[in-house]
């Protein structure tokens, strides 16, 4: 029999030839038992020697593809014959996920605009301005990281702690103390691949299966996939102005996951007494309460507010943060603060899920923190970030007033702006698009029915002249968007 393969060049043509004959075989052009040409034939029809196509045949049947015959010829062997191809499968026997994870969406992700091309105008919440990071700090840090592993030396390369480095743990712990009001010692601070797997580290010590955990609607959506991919029951609780509404919570709830220092999406604070109501709820029925603290550095109105952490008494509240708000999402590094009760198996969960982060990231940014580089950074973006939040809300209060009303929001490096009910989310989502503006609607952060609709304006990632620009078209825009 003739066989078809083609030949690119004069280079490798063993390797040409033997990809293409054994493709031919493992995909069933070349049935079982069919019969090859001998390896002078081929080699005339190929035009190449026949010591090529003897090489060819010597590995192919060397790793069982091809038989021989003495005095017979060269098959193709038949145990891949028995392998039933995809199609041929019942729906049973192929490789399926397991519960929730056929469930979820394709990917987890915040609301996208709709066009996919650079917007001259993005109001993406979530995302940092790295034009302004120090990179000639980071550099110093990035150097001492690397002396740091040189004098570690010894030759032998180990496995590292698994709650992360000492130094930045020391860094976190003594900003946490100053800044946050998070009384911790270096011991207590456990580094993380960001602060979602914090979450699925607590959820994985303190969550079985059929357990419910209570999360805030509206809400995070990556932090509600993850409890309901581990087996947990998740209660949407609403919020109102004070923050999670404490009587809603479920009496049989495990873990209440809340964002008190900038409520995601809306804004809000939680206030003092709803703090102190959540904390005594938790008390009584011993539940776990985790404070995601994910950019309550920045805050423009106001005093501090105190922190759930900073409250507790009865040893019950985990406190995650992140660098992703603060620097970049991309550096990947969070951390958590955990009742001293789950510090051991939180230690453990790390451990078994990936042992430890990079080693030299970690050491670098202990370094950027301990000599007064982060806090720097974080009083020049503080200062950045309030210009810009000034200046949209500015102009959401004045020409766009028609429109939008921002809701109160003292931090963060978002504000979600209330859109007037003649409007309808999505088309001025997809207008704006068209202007090349991005706007990001609040209806899907709603795991039920929407309340309102809005727009989420993140800030992190824009200049004050692109915030202009893209006011100045909002507003051209919105006169023809009422229903």
């Amino acid at each position: 029999m003739d066989i078809h393969i083609t030949l690119h060049g004069r280079r490798d043509l063993t390797g040409q030839i033997y990809a293409q004959l054994r493709a031919g075989i493992v995909e069933g052009r070349l049935a079982a038992n069919a019969r090859l040409p001998s390896t002078r034939d081929l080699a005339t029809q190929l035009g190449v020697s026949r010591k090529t196509t003897l090489d060819v045949f010597d590995r192919l049947i060397a790793e069982g593809f091809l038989r021989t015959r003495a005095g017979d010829g060269t098959f193709v062997a038949d145990g891949l014959a028995r392998l039933p191809g995809a199609n041929a499968q019942p729906v049973s026997a192929r490789a399926r996920a397991a519960g929730i994870w056929r469930k979820l969406p394709e990917r987890m992700t915040m609301p996208m605009p709709l066009a996919e091309e650079a917007l001259d105008c993005d109001f993406k919440g979530g995302v940092t301005d790295k034009t302004l990071f120090p990179y000639d700090a980071w550099c110093r840090a990035l150097n001492h990281a690397l002396r740091t592993q040189a004098r570690a030396g010894g030759g032998v390369a180990s496995y590292r702690d698994p709650a992360g480095e000492q130094e930045l743990r020391l860094g976190i712990s003594r900003y946490l103390a100053f800044s946050r009001a998070v009384a911790c010692n270096w011991q207590d601070v456990v580094v993380t691949q960001g602060a979602q797997q914090a979450l699925d580290l607590l959820a994985r010590v303190v969550v079985q299966p059929g357990d419910v955990v209570a999360v805030e609607e509206p809400g995070y959506p990556p932090a509600r996939a993850l409890f309901a991919a581990l087996g947990a029951g998740v209660a949407h609780v609403p919020v109102d102005e004070e923050g999670i509404v404490v009587g809603k919570l479920p009496r049989n709830t495990r873990l209440v996951y809340v964002t008190p220092s900038h409520q995601f999406p809306l804004g809000m604070p939680m206030s003092l007494e709803r703090r102190v109501e959540l904390l005594e709820w938790a008390a009584r029925r011993g539940a776990v309460i985790v404070e995601d603290d994910y950019d309550g550095e920045f805050r423009f109105e106001g005093r501090p507010v105190e922190s759930l952490r900073s409250l507790d008494r009865a040893g019950l509240v985990a406190y995650v943060g992140t660098f992703s708000k603060t620097l970049f999402p991309d550096l990947r590094i969070g951390y958590v603060v955990p009742p001293a009760t789950l510090r051991e198996p939180l230690w453990h969960a790390k451990q078994v899920t990936d042992w430890h982060g990079c080693m030299l990231t970690q050491t670098a940014l202990g370094a950027f923190m301990l000599d007064g580089a982060y806090a720097k950074h974080l009083r020049r973006m503080h200062k950045t970030y309030a210009a810009r939040r000034a200046v949209l809300i500015e102009r959401l209060c004045g020409e766009l007033a028609p429109w939008f009303e921002p809701l109160p929001a003292t931090a963060g490096i978002h504000l979600v702006a209330r859109l007037d009910a003649s409007c309808d989310e999505a088309r001025v989502v997809a207008a704006a698009c068209e202007a090349s503006v991005g706007l990001y609607g609040i209806r899907p952060l709603y795991a039920g029915r929407a309340l309102m609709q809005g727009m989420l304006f993140g800030y992190g990632g824009t200049s004050v002249d692109a915030i202009e620009r893209g006011m100045t078209r909002l507003a051209a825009l919105m006169p023809a968007l009422r229903s």
